[in-house]
């Protein structure tokens, strides 16, 4: 071992000791700001230790540094969703969940030593000035983005900043062969939480929902309503994949499909205490169809979303059992920009389940958050009778619809994983690279196509998709997976052309979810 590490370990087991004392006696959610060092016996004890270490110690030694690692350390012997947020994430981390961030509002990419701007944000600060797709940023003020050494978290580093302030930027046009130079004023950017939004066919809308952040009820029921003044009568609501959110803007979004004073969700802390989440309001989707689409790694407050309706007997849950994550998280904060994520909480669906699957304390598995293996080799994601349900967790629905807790949402109509879509020889890199270089090289050509075209005749000839095989498999023939490789490309230029919504109008072709609701529909 290490000289130093033997003569830091001590310390640092110490002070474990010490701040797991500290943390466990002031940390709760009725309190959300109590700072670490108060006035306290032990607080005092623990803040001379750092002082010690501080001014005394023999080596140089970052007490800040030490701190995190032992606040980590801690947090990661509790439950497998408690964590510890050191300063540095906790910006990051909250731009997510509030659904934006400041920067200039572009999409880009490092294509070989450059930035490529793959499109600007609709409305945008970029936008606004003029930046189009294609340009590549060369300055920005004085800061240089280009070269072998440029990294993607380098130029989101320089090119975000506070409100309201400017950025001049040196961008190359290469469609027109000329420098220009743009002064751009940073502002608010949204990250939005909604892929996708549009009519199947007539009469059956699809959304899509990536999480469930500060900005999802608005987008939610922005794109809600645009699908009702095309003709909406059956809703598809795509949560695969779906991590989960904040519980608040969930109860939002099914409030919308739900009667007033239906129960969405409630949660129970460790005292017992209970607090029950009511549909408030006459939401505007209470009388048409809705499936809920959902898979292994939709989780949380998706979780909740399919519970409640499962629950309520409104709508039908389609696709495998998903995550299994019923335990309710809270912000505190740790005073110095650092905060901890903490379990306060279970939520419970209406007719009283925990969807918790099994965890242990102070037992961090790597197969509690990524289990898909355990699934797969026990055959639960290809056969719905090898999900294991306990009769002592068993539910039943207004209607008397059967309903399980104790790990997950199963699904009202199982759909098995798509192994076709686990296809040899797929080179996504690759692609992506392709697909860049095709539209920059023809965007003149592309930009000005009409989406229906788009979606109808791209590619009819195969020349793109042929031009594809030559460069990435060279000779290579019988490539077993044409038709996957044919969609995936035409999905990449819908996204660089058009919208992330017009990548999954393509992307979705041949969905076996989608389809089974649209086979469920049609018998119905």
């Amino acid at each position: 071992m290490n000289k130093k590490i033997k003569i830091y370990l001590p310390i640092f087991i110490g002070i474990a000791v010490i701040i797991g004392i500290v943390i466990g006696s002031n940390l709760n959610y009725s309190n959300k700001t109590a700072l670490l060092f108060g006035g306290n016996k032990q607080e005092e004890k623990i803040k001379r230790l750092i002082d010690y270490i501080h001014y005394d110690y023999v080596d140089e030694v970052n007490t800040d540094s030490i701190l995190d690692g032992t606040l980590k350390n801690i947090v990661e012997k509790l439950d497998p969703h408690s964590v510890y947020i050191p300063a540095s994430k906790h910006e990051e981390i909250a731009e997510k969940m509030n659904g934006k961030f400041v920067g200039i509002g572009v999409q880009f990419t490092i294509y070989k030593d450059t930035i490529a701007v793959l499109k600007t944000i609709k409305n945008g600060p970029s936008e606004r000035v003029g930046i189009k797709a294609g340009d590549r940023i060369l300055l920005a003020n004085k800061d240089t983005l280009y070269g072998k050494n440029i990294t993607s978290k380098g130029v989101i580093a320089i090119l975000k900043g506070k409100k309201n302030t400017d950025v001049n930027l040196t961008v190359y046009r290469k469609s027109e062969n000329r420098i220009i130079s743009f002064t751009v004023t940073r502002s608010d950017i949204p990250i939005s939480s909604l892929d996708a939004a549009y009519m199947l066919q007539k009469g059956i809308g699809y959304i899509k929902l990536n999480s469930f952040t500060d900005t999802s009820f608005i987008e939610f029921k922005n794109a809600l309503n645009d699908l009702k003044s095309e003709g909406l009568e059956t809703l598809i609501v795509d949560l695969r994949d779906n991590p989960g959110g904040f519980i608040g803007k969930t109860r939002d979004i099914v409030d919308e499909f739900l009667g007033d004073n239906k129960l969405v969700v409630f949660t129970k802390n460790n005292k017992g205490k209970i607090h029950n989440y009511f549909a408030t309001q006459k939401g505007g989707f209470e009388h048409g169809k809705v499936y809920v689409l959902i898979n292994e790694n939709s989780a949380s407050a998706a979780e909740i979303f399919a519970g409640a309706l499962q629950d309520n007997d409104r709508g039908i849950i389609i696709g495998r059992r998903s995550f299994g994550k019923g335990l309710v998280q809270q912000d505190m904060d740790l005073g110095d920009g650092s905060s901890v994520r903490l379990t306060i909480s279970r939520y419970y669906t209406p007719t009283g389940r925990s969807i918790q699957k099994p965890y242990r304390l102070n037992h961090k598995s790597e197969y509690y958050h990524d289990d898909f293996r355990k699934r797969f080799n026990s055959g639960e994601l290809t056969n719905k009778d090898s999900i294991k349900v306990a009769d002592s967790l068993k539910f039943t629905t207004p209607k008397g619809k059967i309903v399980y807790g104790g790990g997950g949402i199963i699904p009202d109509v199982f759909v098995p994983i798509d192994t076709s879509n686990y296809f040899e020889d797929f080179h996504f890199r690759e692609m992506s690279t392709f697909v860049f270089e095709y539209v920059d090289a023809n965007r003149k050509d592309l930009e000005n196509m009409p989406l229906s075209y788009f979606l109808d005749y791209f590619d009819e000839d195969e020349m793109i998709y042929t031009a594809y095989v030559k460069k990435v498999y060279g000779n290579k023939k019988n490539i077993k997976s044409k038709k996957q490789i044919k969609k995936y490309i035409k999905a990449l230029f819908a996204r660089e052309l058009y919208s992330e919504n017009a990548f999954y109008q393509v992307y979705n072709q041949g969905d076996k979810m989608i389809e089974k609701a649209l086979e469920l529909e049609q018998n119905n």
